[in-house]
């Protein structure tokens, strides 16, 4: 006699397989586990449904009545559904069309070299002076810029992690549970060791101690707290009055790493390289778990747009001339 296999069963089974494969699915994972205890609870006949998905997705935690967060819900039992079909083939995956889809990426802003220019000398500025507070939020800030890492992989980096003589970060096991090699152009190389010269002078050196240091309180020569990166650049940027043009509520630290991708890009059409050929590349330099999500900005940012657009009209009078 073959025992009854529950859906937490099966969920069980599919996240380990996934998470064995190196996905992190902490989000995911919640919500499948959650489905399959609701559907447990059900003692249902037959395939599942995505009326009964849908029924799931609407009774969340935050009793939302927001149909974009019951999409965003219906969506991450997708991959899952597609599993069930292997002992069920008439399992139903969801569609974007229960809800309507999930909102688009908002359009980040694009900083201008000026603008670049001035949040690292405004953060040079920070007292007290001197001191070395204000040398490490100009080197953390000019590196996000300059490499487009992640804030987090940025505060994150061990002493260890940045190879000056080869010229290297190791990012460790950040977002989607990858590491990766950051080569660094020189002149990034030398600012960083300036900074490390200065560092050293300041804070007591630790075998496992962080490249960016805090300089205050308790974490003096500790790690540097994200919040309160967030909180220094929010100030920086209510001090220099930037123009928003992206469509969060205002320009962000994440924004020069979205900068960092439109000017590589930009700089390759401008000299004429096949971006296609490099995509991959720096999809993989980023840390994007897919190269879709490098692929978005040729879409969804304008500067882009821009040069799309310009490149398909030129392509169109060379298909006219072609013609005649």
């Amino acid at each position: 006699m073959i025992a009854h296999i529950t859906m937490q069963m099966h969920a069980a089974n599919y996240l380990g397989e996934r998470r064995r494969l190196g996905f992190d699915l902490r989000a995911t994972g919640y919500s499948i586990n959650s489905f399959a205890r609701h559907v447990d609870t059900l003692n249902l006949q037959g395939a599942l449904t995505i009326e009964v998905m849908a029924d799931w997705a609407r009774c969340d935690r935050g009793n939302s009545g927001n149909p974009e967060t019951w999409a965003r819900r219906l969506s991450n039992l997708r991959p899952f559904t597609r599993y069930l079909q292997q002992f069920e083939p008439h399992t139903e995956v969801p569609d974007d069309f229960t809800f309507g889809q999930i909102g688009q990426r908002p359009t980040p802003h694009i900083y201008i070299e000026q603008e670049v220019i001035e949040l690292l000398a405004a953060a040079r500025r920070l007292g007290p002076l001197p001191g070395l507070r204000g040398a490490t939020y100009e080197t953390l800030f000019g590196l996000i810029a300059s490499t487009g890492l992640r804030v987090s992989e940025a505060v994150n980096l061990l002493d260890t992690d940045v190879d000056l003589k080869a010229g290297m970060l190791t990012i460790r096991l950040t977002k989607f549970a990858k590491s990766r090699y950051v080569p660094m152009h020189p002149s990034v190389v030398n600012v960083l060791r300036r900074y490390k010269s200065l560092r050293n002078l300041h804070v007591e050196l630790t075998e496992d101690m962080p490249f960016f240091v805090g300089t205050r309180g308790r974490r003096r020569g500790h790690f540097l707290g994200l919040r309160q990166v967030h909180k220094v650049f929010g100030g920086l940027r209510d001090q220099l009055g930037w123009v928003n043009r992206g469509t969060n509520d205002a320009p962000r630290i994440h924004d020069l790493r979205h900068t960092f991708i439109v000017n590589r890009v930009m700089l390759w059409h401008a000299q004429g390289v096949n971006v296609d050929q490099q995509m991959l590349a720096l999809s993989t330099y980023v840390g994007h778990a897919k190269i879709t999500n490098t692929y978005w900005y040729l879409s969804g940012v304008p500067q882009l747009m821009a040069v799309a657009a310009t490149k398909f009209e030129a392509f169109t009078q060379i298909q006219e001339v072609s013609h005649v």
